[in-house]
């Protein structure tokens, strides 16, 4: 299974490599970035984070068939991601998508359409049925994107954050859901 590559009216979504490496370092070494994903993601990000997470987590996870990993690239200036999509297959009976943008870039919709065009792939393409997904309580960003694309609060959960919020929304997205915002009823059967 391989990392599609997906267009937008603005972005090229495609997969990613270790030739990125420089480029998220930029805009992912962030504060304002990491201060709301989990304590997964090392604080102070180490000067060579991206190079280790794309060679020994990104790729190895892609060439398994586990996810889809995609950099985010402006169609203007297509040499330069300026943030990913990470879209993980079931696993203990859930799907989920992770994501970030460079702050440069926010508030321009940018990521609601990268989001959307995951959501016609994981749906309409691979026949994925539900995704589950979360954002640390606060951030308004991220909760905005899930409103857009269809996703509905569950409940409140706990885990842990860079910023030390503990607090979680835990959402989901149906492709049930999807089919009544897209205003299509494509039914294909999961690859």
């Amino acid at each position: 299974m391989k990392t599609p590559v997906l267009e937008t009216d603005r972005l090229i979504l495609r997969p990613i490599s270790l030739d990125d490496a420089p480029a998220i370092q930029k805009h992912f070494n962030n504060w304002e970035i990491i201060k709301y994903l989990s304590k997964q993601v090392p604080w102070p990000y180490p000067d060579d984070g991206a190079e280790i997470f794309i060679r020994e987590k990104a790729l190895p996870r892609m060439e398994a068939g586990e996810a889809y990993i995609w950099a985010i690239i402006l169609k203007n200036n297509a040499d330069e991601p300026i943030g990913m999509i990470d879209f993980t297959f079931e696993s203990k009976g859930q799907s989920d998508r992770g994501f970030w943008l460079a702050e440069p870039h926010h508030k321009r919709g940018l990521m609601t359409e990268a989001v959307s065009a995951v959501n016609d792939h994981v749906f309409f393409e691979c026949g994925v049925k539900k995704i589950v997904v979360t954002n640390a309580l606060g951030n308004e960003g991220s909760r905005r994107v899930k409103e857009k694309t269809g996703a509905k609060f569950l409940k409140i959960v706990e885990l842990e954050h860079n910023n030390g919020q503990i607090k979680s929304e835990l959402w989901e997205v149906t492709r049930e859901a999807w089919e009544k915002i897209r205003g299509t009823e494509k039914m294909n059967t999961p690859v």
